[in-house]
Formats: structure tokens, C-alpha cells, sequence
């Protein structure tokens, strides 16, 4: 999953994932939206926890 994923789409997965009650994906997103909002860069693992949300 490339780094540059729609912050709007993160914020879906994570709404949809809390819906759900899927913890740790929510967790991802969360982490996530963080960087974001800190300028950094999202980890790969993160991004893998919220592209396997659709598997």
C-alpha cells in the first residue's frame, strides 16, 4: 500500500473498523492519522493493517 493514501479513506477504514470492533485495525488508523497530522511518515505495517481491512 503506497505511504500517500487518502487521509479521507484512513478515516473510513476507521470508522468502519470501529463499527466492527476490529481493535487493532482502528489502532492503525489511529497511528496513522497521527503521523499525518505530525508531518511524519506512516509505518509500512500500519498501512498493511489497514489494506488487509479489505481482504
Amino acid at each position: 500500500m503506497p505511504t500517500d493514501v487518502p487521509m479521507d479513506t484512513v478515516w473510513s477504514i476507521l470508522e468502519a473498523a470501529n463499527e466492527l470492533g476490529d481493535a487493532q485495525t482502528v489502532e492503525a488508523c489511529r497511528r496513522v492519522i497521527d503521523a499525518n497530522l505530525l508531518g511524519g511518515t506512516p509505518s509500512q505495517a500500519d498501512l498493511n493493517a489497514i489494506a488487509a481491512f479489505f481482504a
